[in-house]
């Protein structure tokens, strides 16, 4: 290894350690956090465990640390045991866990005793329930060297080279990113000002319909002049002063238009250089896979060519770091499931030497493609549908239904594999799984071709930053929400007449193809639209290889927004990937196309025939919370359901409210200031007027005595923030409201 490569192996392992320890931290903390779940809640965090192993694994392996990827490797074996077995892990075995992820902490620092690494290794061996995969240790640094066929890649320029350009200064990461944030938080004042100018703008046309009203009237005010003196001299007065108002506000309209111009460009210029500090080339993610290439064929007996395409085009680095492990897992599935064995291929007519083959590209505008394609097996679709119905995922009669696009789907389910041994490599179900979830959370799209003994092809259409997106403002049930137009096929409007049922579910007919046809509202459990026209504005949605047609009330306009993600308690909501906030102030959630395309399947069946009822009053809920964050989202998850909705900061604040208008319900926090969620729980039951009031406790506090404490206070239900989901919340209080 000459002193270049030498010098960039080094940066790589630097970057691992961060890596690792994120990987570390989550696993110690999902170990940790098994002692307080029962059985029921325990598969999801062990499911997290997993994942994380896996993970960290692959990245070891791909910067030449062999006794970290064994160690690994074990405990992935001890974890998938856990998976399996029907009873959870014994303090025994997490305690085992444990000593192993204090190993790893200690194998990043430096190498340990040999005796310590064999025992640890030996104590992680699951149970002898059933057939678990035990690799061989991995060979050690000096017979890694031995001779291999190297796959032949394009070269990717050095980081030395890069870093020896003049006029540059080395910059914090963490820095750039905080100048990025406030240069994306000015798109809001953006907005805000064309806002503004627009309200001016309205006010304005106000003018002249007075102006219309005051000519008509001209001449009956001459009348007046003689009869009533001072009522014509104060029409007179006030003409004048709306005109001068008009004036005025002309004068306005030119200065906010100037100003809002201004703006626009000043921002618009300042975020695309604040993007350029934060964007890095394809290369630095390309660096890891020539070596994760060869030494799998090496491993596996297998000669394959990389070959690496648009290592220069740049993306937001962000993006770049969440796509780190998907890449990672789809190489090694080319290797591992795609590319045969010399003598197969010479059987079949091919080069000994497989490709494999990574290429970047822009696509349809600033958005970016990533194509991983083999020139291998490719998938064997009954094999899948097989896995699938073994897995229990669905029956074998609808998995014969399926036809080749749709059973290609079915590899991006966990635990879907159609490896017929697990390995250290492969076989577990969860490598795709992996990268059908990070896509879905960059609101990028993935697509997969296949052909038997041709090889499979896989893209990824990607947005080149995080922060904002181009999105379809649309309204229905009387709410305003953004679909990404990354995801967006068509908007048009059909005639209601064109409708057509096949098999219980509503079908259009777009370009000669026949579409499935979506209510907006019946997807988001809204309450029904507006009454249904002669015309439909129908917006057509398509992922990975699916389309659907959403019909809503109506289509705004398309506008870039400002993305701002879930945090804590409230990282996954279906359907809603996200909010944004509108030049009017108004917040409105963002869409998630993947997730409305799974909803509208679910759904199915025609919309619901609306019968014409007297108007009901809307239900006031009380929303009790101190983190103004969690307080908003809630606030903004029951107005989208159609709930008047009040908010307070604690328990007086909520008690004080209560006592001087009616509620329907009370959804409260319990960890607050002032007064906590139990104490104005035993409250609210403890007063006559308000003891059948239903209280819905939303905590972060999951322990069983918490949980007790809220029955024995009076609560109606108790949801734990870090499993909660939207529509738990909606049902419950559709129940009992």
């Amino acid at each position: 290894m000459n002193p270049q490569e030498t010098e960039f192996l080094k940066q790589l392992r630097a970057a691992f350690q961060v890596e690792a320890q994120e990987h570390l931290q989550a696993m110690t903390d999902g170990l940790l956090h098994l002692e307080k779940l029962s059985p029921a809640e325990q598969p999801s965090v062990i499911e997290d465990i997993y994942r994380n192993a896996h993970s960290l694994k692959g990245a070891a392996r791909a910067v030449s640390l062999p006794d970290i990827e064994h160690v690994c490797q074990s405990l992935e074996n001890l974890f998938a045991a856990w998976k399996r077995q029907p009873q959870p892990p014994e303090p025994s075995q997490r305690d085992i866990a444990q000593r192993a992820l204090d190993l790893i902490a200690d194998l990043l620092v430096g190498p340990v005793a040999p005796e310590r690494l064999a025992d640890v290794v030996e104590q992680l061996q699951p149970p002898k329930s059933g057939p678990v995969s035990m690799p061989p240790p991995p060979p050690s640094s000096a017979a890694s060297a031995a001779a291999a066929p190297a796959p032949s890649v394009a070269p990717v320029s050095s980081l030395a080279a890069a870093a020896a350009t003049t006029g540059t200064v080395r910059v914090a990461t963490a820095k750039l990113e905080a100048v990025l944030f406030k240069a994306e938080e000015l798109l809001n004042a953006r907005l805000a000002a064309g806002q503004r100018a627009t309200e001016l703008r309205e006010i304005s046309a106000t003018f002249d319909e007075w102006r219309k009203e005051w000519r008509r009237v001209t001449a009956q005010s001459r009348a007046l002049r003689k009869e009533q003196p001072e009522l014509a001299g104060f029409l007179d007065w006030n003409a004048v002063c709306v005109q001068s108002l008009e004036h005025r506000l002309s004068g306005l309209l030119a200065a906010a238009d100037r100003d809002h111009h201004a703006l626009d460009k000043m921002v618009g210029e300042l975020l695309e250089d604040a993007k350029k500090l934060a964007m890095l080339p394809f290369a630095t993610l390309f660096a890891l896979l020539p070596k994760l290439v060869h030494d799998l064929c090496r491993d596996q007996g297998k000669e394959a060519d990389l070959v690496l395409q648009g290592g220069d085009i740049e993306i937001d680095k962000r993006i770049l770091d969440e796509l780190k492990d998907p890449l990672i897992h789809l190489v090694r599935n080319c290797v591992d499931h795609g590319i045969e064995l010399p003598a197969t291929r010479a059987t079949r007519g091919k080069p000994a030497r497989g490709v494999i083959t990574v290429a970047v590209t822009q696509h349809e505008g600033d958005k970016v493609e990533v194509l991983i394609r083999d020139d291998g097996a490719g998938v064997d679709v009954e094999r899948l549908k097989a896995a699938a119905v073994e897995q229990g995922l669905l029956s074998a009669e609808k998995a014969q239904a399926l036809d080749d696009d749709a059973a290609l789907r079915l590899m991006f389910q966990s635990g879907v594999s159609t490896s017929p041994v697990v390995t250290e490599i492969s076989g577990r179900g969860l490598g795709l799984a992996i990268v059908r979830e990070a896509v879905d959370k960059l609101n990028g799209s993935l697509a997969v071709e296949s052909a038997p003994g041709v090889g499979m092809t896989l893209r990824m259409v990607l947005p080149p930053t995080l922060a904002t997106l181009r999105g379809i403002l649309v309204r229905t049930a009387g709410r305003v929400f953004v679909i990404p137009t990354a995801h967006v096929e068509r908007v048009t409007r059909i005639k209601a007449t064109d409708i057509r049922t096949v098999e219980n579910r509503e079908t259009i007919s777009l370009s000669g193809q026949a579409v499935a046809l979506a209510r907006l509202d019946v997807v988001l459990e809204l309450a029904a639209g507006n009454g249904r026209g002669e015309y439909l504005p129908v917006i057509v949605l398509g992922a990975a290889n699916r389309r659907i047609a959403f019909a809503v009330d109506e289509v705004l306009h398309e506008e870039e927004v400002l993305v701002k993600r879930f945090r804590r308690p409230l990282v996954r909501v279906r359907n809603v990937s996200g909010v944004t906030l509108l030049g009017s102030g108004r917040v409105v959630p963002i869409l998630n196309a993947s997730d409305l395309l799974k909803s509208a399947l679910r759904t199915g069946g025609p919309a619901p025939v609306v019968v014409p009822q007297k108007e009901i009053r809307p239900r006031t809920v009380l929303v009790v919370e101190d983190s103004i964050t969690a307080r908003m989202l809630v606030k903004n998850i029951l107005e989208s359901a159609g709930y008047r909705v009040k908010t307070a900061v604690d328990g007086v604040d909520a008690w004080t409210m209560l006592k001087s208008q009616p509620f329907d319900a009370v959804v409260s926090d319990v960890d607050m200031p002032r007064m906590n969620g139990f104490d104005l729980t035993a409250k609210i039951r403890a007063d006559k007027a308000l003891a059948e009031l239903p209280v819905v406790l939303l905590t972060a506090l999951a322990s069983r005595e918490d949980r007790e404490r809220g029955v024995e206070a009076g609560a109606t239900a108790y949801l734990v923030k870090s499993s909660f989901d939207q529509s738990n919340l909606l049902d419950i209080l559709q129940r009992v409201v």
